[in-house]
């Protein structure tokens, strides 16, 4: 299939919103990366979103496009998308993350992408043009994403509490604030691998769709994966104040040794998504971390009212940005 001159103009707009969106992700999921280390101290905000900026980009030396096959290919039936149902998708996830953000609430721009993607298919041709194993494989990582994350924080914090029982507390500190330096670093690395390939999935699949890639070529563009990497690390470098606060203080305080245990057990659990091409939100990853090291300590020490709003977000990203999503499916149709 060859595209129209006429669909150029098009596909070029939505390629620069799919852009957006991906500056946004890294714009409103700078706090996943950056919240641990901004709030313990270690580094300065200015200096934190340029560190997990840089390790977002690199990422696209270290990943296999496992996820954004899943995106482009694993999500959807061949042959129903076209440039309406991406403007609704990328419509409802903007969207979403835009109301998030505002009020500080630290939901999952993964997820509101897949919502999007489900929301625009529903409205032109109904639920069975999804595929079920894509869709499953997403929706149950929505509860092992945060629960590995969990249980890898917790793990971490007991043998690190273990190892240094009898070390002075000002010397753990000198030291992990050193260590968290490193385990910052993969958490970015971790959140630029997973989320950028989530646009470059969104921007594949329009090509598709549109004649200008073929259905049958194994990766995508250089220049969409590179674009899409440098927008996610541009966002980063802006980073998303409001929700730092809640991730790095309202949940739980940490202090350095915390944080390494957090990003650490989140880092592991993004590697292994990622290598898996499963799309996880990342702010699920790191949320769970921070609650696992904060409950090693004492259950009070987590304030789960805080917890539990950030949850029901979690619930209502998928159908909040799939109705958006289809509103605007149908509004493009009158546009374009």
């Amino acid at each position: 299939m060859v595209a129209t001159q006429t669909a150029l103009w098009v596909v070029v707009l939505l390629v620069v919103v799919a852009l957006l969106f991906d500056f946004m992700n890294g714009f409103h999921d700078a706090a996943n990366s950056i919240a641990t280390v901004v709030s313990t101290g270690v580094l300065k905000p200015t200096q934190a979103v340029a560190f997990a900026a840089f390790f977002n980009v690199v990422a696209v030396f270290i990943f296999h496009l496992s996820v954004a096959a899943t995106i482009g290919k694993g999500i959807v039936e061949p042959g129903i998308v076209d440039t309406h149902v991406v403007f609704g998708a990328l419509a409802g996830a903007i969207t979403w993350n835009v109301i998030t953000w505002w009020y500080g609430i630290p939901s999952s721009s993964s997820h509101a992408l897949i919502g999007g993607i489900c929301g625009a298919v529903i409205a032109k041709a109904g639920a069975g043009q999804l595929i079920a194993s894509g869709i499953w494989k997403t929706v149950i990582f929505i509860f092992i994403s945060p629960t590995l994350g969990f249980i890898l924080g917790s793990l971490m914090m007991a043998i690190v509490s273990n190892i240094f029982r009898s070390t002075r507390p000002s010397r753990v500190d000198k030291w992990f604030r050193r260590l968290q330096l490193i385990s910052a670093g993969a958490y970015s690395l971790g959140h630029g691998g997973n989320d950028s390939q989530k646009t470059i999935g969104i921007i594949w699949m329009l090509l598709i769709a549109t004649g200008y890639v073929a259905a049958g070529d194994k990766s995508p563009p250089t220049w969409v994966i590179a674009t899409c990497y440098t927008a996610m690390g541009l966002g980063t470098m802006f980073g998303g104040w409001r929700i730092v606060k809640t991730m790095g203080q309202k949940i739980t305080k940490l202090k350095p040794v915390g944080g390494f245990c957090a990003e650490t057990g989140g880092a592991l659990t993004l590697f292994l998504a990622t290598a898996l091409g499963i799309p996880v939100s990342t702010t699920h990853t790191i949320t769970g971390a921070i609650v696992g090291v904060g409950s090693t300590q004492r259950m009070s020490a987590v304030r789960w009212g805080v917890a539990g709003n950030i949850v029901w977000a979690w619930i209502f990203t998928i159908p909040a940005s799939a109705f958006v999503a289809a509103i605007a499916y149908w509004a493009s149709l009158k546009l374009f």
